[in-house]
């Protein structure tokens, strides 16, 4: 997350990560959530939606399309990457080609449902590993480069 400049989102995990939004007030928080708040609210996001008339905390709606607001915030000045959520969205931007990185966290649970995060028969994306990471929680992250 550090690495992060801009998060977007699409609807449904917006309203998913509001949780996060007043979260700070629960009194049986760990540290690891605690420093999560402190990473996730002020950074800035950009929600996708057709349904939602207005975001809270530091979000704005999408005023344009997905390909114009990456080509939007590529053209800003500011540091860190653009990260996509949401498996709807994500799929629209690997169709469009707008992804330039791969990074996944993977926990070792298999689940029978949602939605797939890369859209089917679409093109081959070859990629090339650039970082695996383990963590005690039984979480792997998992980074790979776009080779084009």
């Amino acid at each position: 997350m550090r690495k992060i400049g801009v998060h977007l989102l699409g609807r449904r995990l917006y309203e998913t990560m509001l949780y996060w939004e007043t979260a700070d007030q629960n009194p049986e928080l760990d540290d690891a959530d605690r420093e999560w708040i402190a990473l996730w609210n002020p950074l800035p996001k950009v929600v996708f939606s057709t349904t939602l008339s207005a975001v809270q905390g530091n979000a704005r709606l999408a005023s344009g399309g997905l390909a114009e607001e990456i080509e939007r915030l590529r053209a800003e000045p500011g540091e860190g990457d653009i990260a996509i959520g949401g498996a709807t969205l994500a799929a629209e931007a690997a169709a469009l080609g707008l992804i330039d990185e791969y990074q996944a966290m993977v926990y070792p649970v298999l689940v029978g449902g949602g939605i797939p995060f890369f859209p089917q028969n679409e093109s081959r994306v070859d990629l090339e590993l650039v970082e695996t990471r383990a963590f005690s929680s039984k979480f792997v992250h998992l980074r790979y480069r776009v080779v084009r």
